[in-house]
């Protein structure tokens, strides 16, 4: 298939390099490059209307005493408004910067919180360096009472640019917290309603420096052998749940419809299903649609009782998983293959 380019890139490169406070450019020593690039969201939305990281950028004149900075405006929209196919267009423009833009120490994405979770994930898996990238979000607009947005865009800054963080993949930055790209959701509206689901974040930002406790152990950016580059949608997957008295009406529906997978959550004990639910999920898989069971609770590994021709999701909420099995179904439909790759992401 033909290279992806996406139509709504909406500027070149700009680069910012402010003076440290307090030092002659003669004296200081050069600062590492980071590159932003912006999409949108809250972090670059005001009370008057979403607006450029250029100017999100010069509201925050500490980031000049950690990096140099270029922005490529890539899209300005809402989170919600995420695709696929804005997922392969941002990937294929981050792979292309760390190709041909050596000089660059990481990228900060700019992002809306609604689906930060997912973009991040998405990069985690189809991003080809080991050289960090972190998305940076805000729970409340940019200039209003308590925006958050403008330290967790330094904060984003700073980890990237920090050696450490080399090959730890992609993370999302929020409340001086460090958190991998695979375990961390978004659980509401508030300042620090970003968990990572009883895993632990990966390290904090403190004033004095960036500190790292963990790093992740599943296979991520320049580990994946995930590539978009020459692809322009992914398979569609659906999600659906389980309930109690939950009919199987909608499930005996799907056998009508152009499916490439399913995420379906069962209970949180075993991942059971309701009843009315079970024939027409086991019919839908015994047609030859890969199902991928998660736990609907949230947390804790999905264990499917054997024999019923499930992937195990592993300990991915819904959303993640989807994406996962998006990836794979671009590489095989053999259920071995597919429940080895959600073993090892």
């Amino acid at each position: 298939m033909k290279q992806f380019s996406l139509p709504v890139i909406l500027s070149v490169s700009l680069v910012i390099s402010l003076p440290l406070s307090g030092q002659s450019s003669e004296t200081t020593s050069p600062l590492p490059l980071v590159k932003i690039v912006a999409t949108g969201g809250t972090i670059a939305n005001t009370p008057d209307g979403r607006i450029s990281a250029e100017a999100v950028i010069r509201d925050v004149p500490e980031i000049a005493d950690y990096a140099r900075v270029e922005i490529l405006d890539h899209v300005r929209i809402g989170s919600s408004s995420m695709s696929p196919t804005v997922w392969i267009g941002l990937a294929n423009t981050i792979n292309e910067i760390f190709r041909t833009e050596p000089e660059v120490a990481g990228i900060v994405v700019t992002h809306g919180t609604q689906t930060t979770e997912e973009t991040s994930f998405f990069l985690n898996l189809t991003v080809k360096s080991d050289k960090p990238v972190a998305l940076a979000a805000s729970q409340r607009r940019h200039g209003t009472l308590g925006n958050d947005g403008d330290r967790n865009l330094l904060d984003a800054i700073r980890v990237v640019s920090d050696p450490q963080s080399k090959g730890k993949g992609v993370f999302v930055i929020l409340d001086e917290e460090i958190k991998s790209s695979r375990d961390v959701l978004k659980t509401g509206r508030r300042p620090g309603a970003f968990n990572t689901r009883g895993v632990g974040v990966l390290g904090y930002i403190d004033p004095d420096q960036v500190t790292f406790y963990h790093s992740p152990v599943r296979r991520h950016t320049y580990q994946s052998e995930f590539d978009v580059s020459q692809i322009e949608s992914l398979p569609r997957v659906e999600i659906m749940s389980t309930a109690a008295g939950a009919s199987g009406v909608i499930l005996d529906a799907l056998k009508d419809v152009d499916l490439g997978g399913l995420i379906f959550q069962g209970f949180p004990v075993q991942q059971r299903i309701a009843p009315e639910q079970r024939d027409p999920l086991k019919a839908l898989a015994e047609a030859g649609l890969p199902i991928v069971i998660t736990n609907r609770g949230g947390e804790g590994r999905a264990q499917v009782i054997s024999g019923d021709g499930f992937v195990e999701g592993d300990n991915l909420p819904p959303q993640k998983a989807r994406i996962l099995l998006m990836l794979a179904l671009t590489r095989t439909r053999d259920l071995k293959e597919i429940q080895r790759i959600f073993n090892e992401y």
